[in-house]
């Protein structure tokens, strides 16, 4: 019986799964801020701990700190962002004997709706991935556009949602392959090795996620030309008066920093990687 047809295998799956969403986000900084000061306020006001109730408030003054600003938010990033570059033909001269089948776009959420207009539905991580992987497909004559994504929290998958988009920008139909019973990017890698086989494929996915994807896709036996996009810490010589001053696009660096990490310590865990 196939992985697909299993019962047991997707009800072991949607346990991991919710397992994953629901007590992660407590590790983001924001919670995990949040966490040390109602804490140690608590202390404070109801209890003796007066000692422990401070150290908790400072060390969630900490926390924020560190993920509002730049400095560290960036030198935590980089790493994951800069490990795979993106994809050009002069990047990958070496490869130019080989002419990939299919340009495999791996979904970054949505949310569905019949009154936002398609690009509105999509954030944007999927929106980067999805113009980059129409790119490059353009760009490598008699390539398929496969994009990856099923239902998590929404009733109409994400790779739907992408190929709507897709055709609305001119992409034809034919050449578009959608994959729709996937929920995370393990169930991608197993799925999209069912279709693409043997063949050269391209791998697009936001610069941060691409050292999880490729590390899950080789697993599996997998081959891709990665092709990072969608990058937050961009190089540059200019000094911004922003670098001096908090803001939460620091802190969603953080928490992506801290999605992947730990996306990356689960996979090698349970031996996925």
């Amino acid at each position: 019986m196939s992985f697909l047809a299993d019962p047991k295998y997707f009800k072991r799956r949607r346990l991991m799964f919710l397992f994953k969403k629901i007590f992660s986000p407590f590790l983001f900084p924001i919670p995990l801020t949040l966490l040390c000061l109602i804490w140690g306020l608590f202390l404070l006001w109801f209890s003796k701990k007066q000692k422990t109730g401070k150290s908790l408030i400072t060390l969630g003054i900490i926390l924020l700190v560190l993920s509002s600003f730049k400095f560290v938010p960036d030198a935590m990033l980089r790493p994951l962002e800069y490990k795979y570059p993106a994809f050009s033909q002069e990047t990958n001269a070496d490869k130019a004997d080989i002419k990939p089948a299919f340009v495999v776009v791996l979904g970054g959420g949505h949310t569905s709706s019949d009154v936002l207009p398609l690009m509105s539905q999509i954030g944007y991580s999927s929106l980067a991935r999805l113009i980059e992987g129409i790119r490059i497909q353009r760009e490598i004559k008699g390539s398929k556009l496969l994009l990856s994504g099923g239902k998590v929290f929404d009733p109409v998958s994400n790779a739907r949602i992408m190929a709507d988009i897709a055709k609305a920008i001119g992409v034809k139909e034919e050449d578009i392959i959608i994959e729709t019973d996937s929920r995370d990017t393990k169930d991608q890698a197993r799925i999209i090795k069912s279709i693409v086989g043997d063949k050269k494929f391209i791998l697009v996915t936001v610069a941060s996620h691409m050292p999880r994807s490729m590390a899950l896709f080789k697993k599996m036996g997998m081959d891709p030309i990665p092709a990072s996009t969608g990058h937050l810490v961009v190089k540059t010589n200019v000094l911004s008066p922003s670098v001096f001053f908090p803001s939460s696009g620091n802190i969603e660096k953080t928490e992506i920093t801290v999605y992947e990490s730990l996306g990356l310590m689960w996979a090698k865990l349970r031996g996925q990687i």
